[in-house]
């Protein structure tokens, strides 16, 4: 099971050491000079996002994936941090640099900061046909708990996934499936 560890916050993060993979990701917080970029990979992705209205809420957490500082940004993530809650909104990757370790960039540094900040659950909706998104998903521990049909424009189904944090410790508490994801 995912462990994240609770610790202070990092402007960056370094999660993939595999060489055939290319260059290692870094997360990063965004900063303005990245609003061009993210909206580059939202467009590339379909990712429908506004990227102003997102910065404009103070609820918003934003993070771009890139190999290192000053390097291209190849990916995005935005989520919500609602009460006790984070939901994750939006995570694109430019299809060049998919299967990098940026989303997994991304999501770790997500994760850090529910450890971080006392989290008690990370939600999010995932296309049912996303399975590469959902094994990353489940890798970190995320559990389905539901499907919400027709949810996305196009008519495809979601599945809403869970991940249950210990609040004071950051760790993950292990779930179980509410739903079988081949039923869903």
């Amino acid at each position: 099971m995912a462990r994240v560890a609770v610790r202070s916050p990092l402007a960056a993060r370094r999660v993939w050491d595999d060489p055939s993979m290319g260059a290692p990701m870094f997360a990063f917080r965004f900063e303005p000079g990245d609003r061009a970029a993210v909206q580059a990979v939202a467009q590339a992705t379909s990712a429908g996002i506004d990227v102003d209205t997102e910065l404009g809420h103070p609820w918003s957490l934003f993070w771009v994936a890139r190999s290192g500082p000053g390097e291209p940004v190849v990916a995005f993530l935005v989520a919500w941090a609602v009460a006790d809650e984070l939901h994750l909104i939006h995570i694109a990757t430019e299809p060049s640099s998919r299967r990098r370790g940026a989303a997994r960039a991304l999501m770790t540094a997500l994760l850090e900061h529910a450890g971080d900040h006392r989290a008690r659950l990370v939600l999010l909706e995932v296309r049912r046909s996303n399975r590469a998104a959902i094994r990353l998903y489940r890798n970190f521990g995320f559990t389905a708990m539901g499907v919400r049909r027709g949810y996305y424009s196009d008519g495809e189904d979601a599945i809403e996934m869970m991940l249950t944090l210990d609040p004071t410790t950051g760790h993950v508490t292990p779930g179980r499936d509410e739903v079988q994801l081949a039923e869903a």
